[in-house]
C-alpha cells in the first residue's frame, strides 16, 4: 500500500512540473488539418504561414507564461485539445480574454 501512495504522489509532482510549462503542441498537424477544413486543399504558403504565426504565439506565450494565473491556464489548456487541433494562437486569446475579465 505504502508503495501505491509513495507512486501518487510522485505523479502528481510530475503533473504540477508539466502543467507548469507551456504545452507542447504540434503546430504543422494543426495548420495542416485547419487548412484542409476551410479550403479542402493543401497550400504550402498558406501552411508556412500559419506556422510562423504559432511559433510566434509559442514564443510570446513563454516569455509571458508566468503572468497567468493558474486558474486560468487550467480553464484554457484543455479547451486546446477539443477538437484535435491545439493552437497557441488561440491559447494566447484565451488566457488573454480571461484575465482581462478579471
Amino acid at each position: 500500500m505504502a508503495f501505491s501512495v509513495s507512486m501518487i504522489a510522485l505523479s502528481s509532482q510530475l503533473v504540477v512540473v508539466v502543467a507548469n510549462g507551456v504545452p507542447v503542441f504540434d503546430v504543422t498537424r494543426t495548420c495542416k488539418l485547419d487548412l484542409a477544413a476551410t479550403a479542402g486543399l493543401s497550400d504550402t504558403q498558406s501552411v508556412k504561414a500559419c506556422v510562423r504565426d504559432e511559433k510566434r504565439a509559442q514564443q510570446q506565450l513563454e516569455s509571458q507564461w508566468s503572468k497567468y494565473p493558474a486558474s486560468i491556464k487550467a480553464q484554457c489548456i484543455p479547451q486546446e485539445s477539443v477538437g484535435g487541433t491545439p493552437s497557441y494562437v488561440s491559447l494566447q486569446a484565451c488566457l488573454q480574454m480571461n484575465q482581462w475579465a478579471r
